[in-house]
Formats: structure tokens, sequence, C-alpha cells
């Protein structure tokens, strides 16, 4: 039988699909006016939304439906992630083509559905629309005990530069997404990277607990981008070794470089660390890997150094308007 295309309809299939996902944290969820939501004692709320837009964050005939529901939300809650913080619920507004109403809203959801219980994080509402190609925006909630909160400004001259996991395997991944004949599947580590980012909750988390970080952001736009804005909003300057970059061994080692400056969407965690707290940083941190990669100095210049050569580092990395 074939499904209505109607907005109420459309909006009982989302219900139905996330009726499972329970948190203590929504007294009146998705299916009144609007949801009710009470914090919890001692911590403070942070707020913030990701678009996901048809032929700029995804191509409809490269991306699978799933992944495009996953990584939607997986984007939006990196950034509580990067400020220590634990999802809560979120809220789904989604523009979308009648002939979508469908299969691929089906498999959509259930992307979507995957990804809000692995990363806890419950829907609260939204609003649908009929629109000429797929426009999604989420809104998440999220929670960190009070007085917590990473944040970008917090660098100083002298601390340590620190990056998790590997940079640059989700750009490689699109690129080899591009090449790929119809929807592509997640058939190696760049792909899975690209397709199904996983945000760094706990590495976060901890962070925040242990009050080990002084400035932290998230590395969604590439490390050239989002190097220059930490350091903006500290008031400092940086200088990063090339050769101690984690960057992806899944090609040749002149594109792995550009990669790690440069590629973005691998939603890891850019953080720094006081001089003296070094040796608390483990080199992994429950299976990723955590790497130093350069220093924090006064001023406002942030070069890599190449050979023994310091080099400007230009931003390259994703700007919507360039």
């Amino acid at each position: 039988m074939k499904e209505k295309a109607n907005e109420d309809a459309l909006v009982e299939r989302i219900q139905r699909v996330f009726r499972t996902v329970k948190s203590r944290s929504l007294i009146l969820p998705a299916g009144d006016d609007a949801a009710l939501w009470r914090p919890t004692r001692g911590h403070e709320t942070i707020l913030t939304c990701d678009w996901s837009l048809e032929g700029t964050h995804f191509l409809r005939h490269k991306h699978p439906a799933d992944a495009v529901g996953w990584k939607c939300l997986a984007r939006a809650v990196s950034d509580i992630a990067a400020m220590g913080g634990q999802p809560r619920c979120f809220l789904l507004s989604m523009a979308l083509p009648a002939a979508l109403a469908g299969r691929w809203l089906d498999e959509f959801l259930e992307g979507l559905r995957r990804a809000s219980k692995a990363l806890r994080c419950e829907l609260a509402g939204g609003d649908t629309t009929r629109g000429e190609r797929v426009l999604i925006n989420i809104t998440v909630v999220g929670e960190i005990a009070r007085g917590r909160a990473l944040r970008r400004s917090g660098a100083n001259p002298g601390d340590a530069i620190y990056v998790s996991g590997t940079l640059g395997e989700a750009d490689l991944g699109l690129r080899e997404l591009r090449k790929a004949r119809g929807v592509a599947s997640a058939s190696d580590a760049a792909r899975r990277k690209h397709l199904y980012p996983e945000p760094r909750l706990d590495l976060g988390a901890w962070l925040a607990k242990t009050r080990l970080a002084t400035a932290m952001m998230d590395l969604s736009d590439g490390l050239s981008t989002d190097l220059p804005r930490l350091c903006a909003a500290s008031g400092v300057g940086a200088r990063i070794e090339a050769d101690s970059l984690p960057a992806t061994t899944l090609t040749n080692p002149r594109e792995a470089q550009a990669l790690v400056l440069h590629g973005g969407d691998d939603y890891e965690l850019l953080f720094t660390v006081a001089m003296k707290n070094v040796k608390r940083v483990p080199g992994s941190f429950r299976g990723l890997r955590l790497t130093r990669i350069g220093e924090i100095v006064r001023g406002r210049n942030v070069v890599v150094v190449n050979d023994g050569k310091a080099e400007p580092l230009r931003p390259g990395g994703w700007d919507p308007f360039r």
C-alpha cells in the first residue's frame, strides 16, 4: 500500500520511527505544538544547529539516504562534543520533494533513527514542508556540568596543540564516492568516515571533566580553516609541524598532506593543553589516536613547518561561499 504524501501522514511516519527512543529530559516529546524539555540540575544548556542541503552537503544520486540521515544528526552533535557536552534531544526540519516521500524517506529516517539511538539524542519535534530539493536542518539541545564547557577562546602561548584520529580520510572518501557509479557504499575506511562520521563525544566529555583542554573545537571544515578560527578566538598564533600530522595512509604521501591540511568533514577534535599537563595526555583514548601536532605561540600568525621551513598556513578547507 502506497504511503500518503500529505504533511500529517509524513509527520506520523516520522513519529512512528522514533517512538522507541526515550529520554528522561523530554517531558512532552514530539506530537504537540511544541516539546517540553527539562535540563538536568547543575547543568548548562548547549544549543547548536546545522544544515544539510542537497547538492551542497550531499548528492542524492551518490549518497545513500540512510547515510544522509545518520550524518545530518552526527554533524550537529559534533558541535556538542566540541564543548565537552552530551546531546539530549533534537529538532528536525526538512523540505522534501513529493517523489521522495516513499522509499527514500524511509531509508533516511532509518539512518537518522540509528544515529539518534547511538548518540543518545531523542527527536523532540520539528517541521516539514514540500520543496524542489531536500533541505534538512537539525537543531540539537545538549548539556554540560555548569562551568565545564570548553570554548575556542582559552588557548594560551606555550600550549600544545592536539588532534584526535586521522585527518583527511573523509575528504578522500568523498573523492572516491564522486568517481563511483551510482549510489556509493561504505566499502572502505575513507568512505565510512565520509558517510557515517562519529562525533567524539566521549573524548570531549573526558577533556572537559579532567580540565585538561584549555580550548577545543571540532574539525569540520579542515585543519587549515579551523585552526586559525581557534587562534583568532584566543588571540594567539600557532606553529604546527607537517611531519607530525596524522595523515591518512590510504593514498600517496603528497595527496595525503593536502588532505590532512585542507580536507574537511572529519569531525575530529582539535584541542590545546597547557604544557604542564602534556604528560597527562595519553597516546590514545579508548582506541582513538591523540596526536600532538604543534604549539600555540604569541602573535597572530599561523604557520606550518615543512622540511624546516615555516610557511603561512592559508585557509584551504571548506567554505560554502567560495
